[in-house]
């Protein structure tokens, strides 16, 4: 389903737009999740909503669960908890070492910081991207 239609038999819009982003970010994201796996051959996902405790292991459960796990590189965001966990697979934690992880988890806590929760995926999943390099 993409942003805007309207889920089958019911006449309204899907839930995504009930969360915490406009239509503008939703797609900003979408762009940004774009560029990041063409420009690495990895594949990045973004999970915005409640995790379970203990939050990493929730992380890495949703992770498991991505079509190619060993390639893929999640960012998880509960900002209600104030919790954001990047995980990596066995494959995507060669090019993105934790290290690098760490200083993008920490920009985007601070763009979080100052209200911007899109702004601050979206440059994480940059920073994520051009650590990787191309693959």
């Amino acid at each position: 389903m993409t942003v805007g239609e309207t889920q089958v038999g019911t006449g309204n819009p899907p839930e995504v737009l009930d969360g915490p982003f406009s239509t503008r970010q939703l797609l900003r994201i979408d762009e940004a999740l774009r560029l990041a796996d063409h420009g690495t051959g990895l594949v990045f996902s973004v999970f915005v909503g409640g995790l379970d405790e203990p939050t990493r292991e929730h992380a890495e459960r949703l992770h498991r669960q991505l079509a190619d796990p060993d390639r893929s590189v999640l960012i998880a965001v509960s900002p209600n908890q104030r919790r954001l966990e990047v995980v990596t697979g066995r494959h995507a934690r060669k090019r993105i070492p934790d290290t690098y992880a760490k200083l993008a988890a920490l920009s985007m806590v601070a763009a979080f910081g100052g209200g911007d929760l899109a702004g601050g995926i979206i440059n994480g999943l940059d920073q994520l991207a051009s650590h990787a390099g191309r693959g």
